[in-house]
């Protein structure tokens, strides 16, 4: 397994399709974040979005390094099609953990603020579960599930505006809403964590579907 990570790692390095993604994530992140002095809590709602938006286009990426053929061969080497998935979400989570790190720090060295330590665990918080979600919107639109180019940008792009915008809907919404109208990381913590644990069982639910979808079709 670990070489299966290791492998699905240097593809993504090698092709270098991570970058349009990372880089706008880190640009939003310090646009939004430059010479900010007010409470920590909205700024990390809006990194978790912009996350949330990365992890997405990060995940149908890395899906698609690899073309149907060489899949095919990683899938035979590996023995088992769930093990090739369950390779690409880790090093998606892993890619989304350094983000979370930059997200959570880069605020603190580009703003003004006091910091402590239930800012700190907000930040992780809200991110992860922009993280979670994103990659799963990303697994369901990926090559694996939907193998027109177009459509499937048509769905993720779909799915993004609804997970944002749709009043309510948790996580991604109802993170925004919650953490846009907090002034003290303290009070909204237990929130916040329940809607990371939706977002990790959303992630779960996706990576289950979108294997239950690849083995049938094949």
């Amino acid at each position: 397994m670990i070489a299966l990570v290791r492998y699905a790692g240097a593809t993504m390095l090698h092709s270098q399709r991570y970058l349009a993604p990372v880089l706008l994530f880190m640009a939003v992140v310090g646009v939004s974040s430059s010479n900010d002095s007010g409470p920590l809590p909205p700024t990390y709602g809006l990194c978790a979005g912009a996350l949330f938006v990365c992890a997405t286009w990060l995940t149908i990426a890395l899906i698609s390094v690899e073309d149907p053929a060489h899949r095919a061969i990683t899938v035979v080497s590996a023995g088992r099609s769930s093990r090739v998935l369950l390779a690409s979400v880790v090093v998606a989570v892993i890619s989304c953990l350094i983000l979370t790190v930059v997200g959570v720090v880069l605020p603190l060295l580009v703003g003004t603020h006091t910091v402590g330590a239930a800012d700190l665990a907000l930040g992780v918080e809200a991110e992860l579960t922009g993280a979670c979600a994103g990659i799963a919107i990303g697994l369901l639109c990926s090559r694996l599930v939907i193998r027109r180019r177009g459509y499937a940008l048509i769905a993720a792009v779909g799915l993004v505006l609804v997970a944002l915008l749709v009043r309510g809907l948790p996580p991604i919404n109802v993170l925004l809403r919650v953490t846009a109208n907090a002034t003290k990381s303290a009070d909204v913590l237990g929130p916040a964590f329940g809607l990371l644990a939706i977002g990790a069982v959303i992630l779960v639910v996706a990576s289950l579907a979108t294997q239950f979808i690849t083995t049938h079709r094949d």
